[in-house]
């Protein structure tokens, strides 16, 4: 690449939007009407390609990752196409930066998607339509959209002859819906070389508008996740005919102790993260509060931040919610094994807590074991990264207020953490009123506007540049 300082100005070489040419690089950054329309041609294209996982190996992401190989090496970048299982492919480049002896950039996206019942849906759940302004399609937000704004930034950067300051490493991974053993797990364990020097690492989940009331637009950065703590019970106990009296019956054992963990509530735990969001929220409206006050009435302030709220209601605490059931093979026949599983998730610190109540709440006729288990995660709210990435949003759209959250859930960045990359959620979209973003996470009529990949891509450009 022809290589530009991107701390001062230069020329953009391209009207965008009706800015002439010739504005400065650090006006309106290296993005072009080109990545504007790639942004959208991509997600759209990817789309179409059917990445479907549904567990247990059934999926195949490698068409997708040829797509964004061979684009990113149309960018001059030199992709690497990685698979620990036949079909199931990642893609990690690297951009060179201008300063070798800084710390790297991960960005990284996963390609595949859960199903979809095309019978649920407005359209073909795989079409990738563009329709009244809107890319129709699933991953169209999760996360596809940010797969080809992440694209689009690149291939920009290639034409504007930018060079980073910072190496940037550029990760497509498989497998992200399932157990991440194929991707990023892969990734981490068996190619942590690739990842040299990575300090920090931007994907999914942030930074996207949550509108809260009239005027008001929220963008959360994740800087946080709660730990994934999967888990299979296993009741043991007396195989005997069904109409004898049976105190040692494997299936009320199991259900017993099901019950006692669907019905458990879990106390407070607020970490830094969710501090930080109370607090914040809290002071949009007008409130002074103090998480960390002895006799702290959270309740209370949730009920005062109305639709804020469900920024932090699933994380101020661990959970467990059971999700599978199994026992026996004939109606008459009890049998002496049941088992289930249950989607337990954990804050940031709260895993000795979590292993001690489950021991507790399943009792002495029933064991468990983790099924899948990865860390919680906590990013730093107060550093220059952070603060990076939110005056980017706010530049696009000052009249935004970010905010920090924690992830109910988990990406790959737990994977990453593995090799020491401090992850943050920031996938930028300026969304309208009333889209319910939040619903189209493996939601049926998933989609995203046309002017929000736009705004995302103008926010990756100066975000990626600055940091």
């Amino acid at each position: 690449m022809r290589a530009i300082d991107t701390g001062a100005p230069a020329e953009a070489g391209a009207a965008v939007d009706g800015v002439d040419a010739g504005t400065t690089l650090d006006a309106v950054g290296a993005v072009d009407a080109v990545a504007l329309d790639e942004a959208v041609a991509f997600t759209s294209d990817l789309i179409r390609i059917d990445t479907s996982n549904r567990g247990g190996g059934d999926c195949r992401e490698r068409p997708a990752a040829e797509y964004v190989a061979e684009r990113l090496a149309a960018a001059g970048l030199e992709p690497l196409l990685l698979e620990r299982t036949p079909g199931r492919t990642n893609v990690v480049a690297r951009i060179e930066g201008a300063d070798p002896s800084a710390d790297a950039l991960l960005v990284h996206g996963h390609l595949d998607v859960v199903p979809a019942e095309a019978a649920d849906w407005s359209v073909d759940p795989f079409s990738g339509e563009v329709r009244d302004g809107v890319v129709w399609g699933r991953g169209a937000v999760d996360m596809k959209n940010m797969d080809a704004m992440v694209l689009a930034v690149v291939r920009a950067w290639a034409r504007a002859g930018v060079r980073p300051r910072r190496d940037i490493v550029i990760a497509y991974t498989a497998d992200e819906e399932d157990s991440a053993v194929d991707g990023s797990g892969f990734l981490a364990d068996h190619h942590p070389a690739l990842f040299e020097g990575c300090t920090e690492g931007l994907s999914e989940s942030g930074a996207f508008t949550v509108h809260t009331g009239p005027g008001r637009a929220l963008y959360p950065i994740a800087a946080g996740e709660r730990g994934t703590a999967w888990l299979k019970l296993t009741a043991t106990g007396t195989t005997g005919h069904g109409s004898k009296p049976n105190r040692a019956n494997a299936v009320t054992r199991l259900a017993a102790a099901v019950a006692r963990i669907g019905e458990y509530q879990w106390p407070v735990r607020l970490t830094d993260t969710v501090t930080a969001c109370i607090t914040e929220l809290a002071a949009l409206q007008g409130l002074s509060v103090d998480p960390r006050r002895p006799g702290f009435d959270l309740d209370s302030v949730l009920g005062k931040l109305g639709p804020a709220a469900a920024l932090v209601e699933a994380t101020v605490r661990n959970s467990a919610n059971p999700t599978m059931l199994s026992a026996g093979y004939k109606l008459n026949v009890i049998p002496g094994q049941a088992t289930a599983f249950v989607d337990g998730r954990m804050l940031p610190g709260g895993e000795a807590e979590f292993t001690a109540t489950l021991a507790e709440l399943t009792g002495p006729d029933v064991s468990w074991e983790f099924h899948h288990r990865e860390v919680a995660l906590e990013a730093p709210v107060d550093g220059r990264t952070y603060a990076v990435l939110r005056e980017c949003v706010e530049r696009f759209d000052p009249d935004g207020h970010v905010v920090p959250f924690c992830m109910a859930g988990g990406t790959d960045a737990k994977q990453f953490s593995r090799l020491g990359i401090t992850g943050y959620g920031y996938s930028p979209l300026k969304l309208p009123p009333g889209f319910d973003y939040w619903s189209l996470f493996h939601g049926v009529d998933e989609r995203v506007p046309v002017a929000a990949l736009h705004f995302g891509v103008r926010v990756l450009d100066r975000a990626l540049r600055t940091l």
